[in-house]
């Protein structure tokens, strides 16, 4: 682990408070860094300090004055509006880096907010640095294997996935038979699986369908590398789902005991599929 101090840019979600306590654990000194909005918050005893984008040259001076030379940006945000009377003059001259990018998808605004942080002199690493268990290797990690059908329904996914990755646009979906019953967009994976749970399948006496879950072709694998954890294998169990399919090395796995036994109970397979 790298000397110095990590810097957790907390975002919604579970991924943030992982991190956290991993560096808690292994006695590795970091601050915790809600996203202002997004509901983050840190148990009681960690270091934090507020994260606004409208002033963010404070906050990179706030982290190089604590000794922090290490970011890892953690967890969903929602874009919100900019509030131009928040704004500081010394971001006000790093904005223009930023709002373009806020016209484009995900993964162009991240690249950009990546590169103010590499300018700045931060490392920024991902969250699999952090916690490497959090991304599983290949194989089987719970339920009953993959029948060929669901191996092909996860295949197609996969193309999909790839096309609507190229475009910035989401990194899920589900295929049942070969058929397209949903695709992850801007509203996220929870979204799209209570749109198939309500959706008609192809033939409900065949193949139940494969959510598969994979990064965006040429990712910014650093921030916002693909997770599922416990709700998700609920989510998909309610839509009455086969089984989670996610591409090995590109997907975090969240509270993977919890997930493994919650696709058990629910007789789902959950399969780390060789990329």
């Amino acid at each position: 682990m790298s000397a110095g101090l990590t810097a957790i840019v907390a975002g919604c979600g579970a991924l943030p408070l992982t991190l956290g306590r991993h560096l808690a654990e292994a006695g590795a000194p970091f601050v915790f860094a809600p996203v202002d909005g997004s509901g983050a918050e840190a148990p009681e005893g960690w270091q934090t300090e507020p994260f606004l984008v409208e002033r963010l040259a404070l906050f990179f001076d706030r982290l190089h004055q604590i000794g922090a030379t290490r970011v890892v940006l953690a967890g969903g945000v929602t874009r919100a509006r900019l509030d131009p009377e928040r704004i500081d003059p010394k971001t006000a001259m790093l904005l223009p880096r930023v709002l373009p990018a806020l016209q484009q998808g995900d993964d162009a605004l991240l690249r950009a907010v990546i590169g103010l942080f590499e300018e700045e002199g931060f490392v920024v690493v991902g969250a699999e640095t952090i916690a490497p268990d959090l991304v599983p290797a290949p194989g089987l990690l719970a339920g009953p294997a993959p029948s060929p059908q669901d191996e092909k329904d996860a295949a197609r996914a996969a193309e999909l996935v790839a096309l609507i990755g190229a475009a910035d646009v989401g990194q899920g979906a589900v295929v049942a038979q070969g058929q397209c019953l949903a695709l992850e967009t801007l509203p996220g994976t929870d979204a799209m699986l209570r749109f198939v749970a309500g959706a008609r399948r192809p033939d409900t006496h065949a193949a139940r369908g494969v959510f598969y879950k994979a990064p965006k072709p040429g990712q910014e694998r650093r921030v916002d590398l693909p997770a599922i954890g416990p709700a998700t294998v609920e989510a998909a169990a309610r839509a009455g789902l086969a089984g989670i399919a996610v591409e090995a090395g590109g997907v975090m796995v969240l509270d993977r005991a919890a997930s493994v036994a919650a696709a058990e109970d629910a007789g789902l397979f959950l399969w780390v599929r060789p990329a």
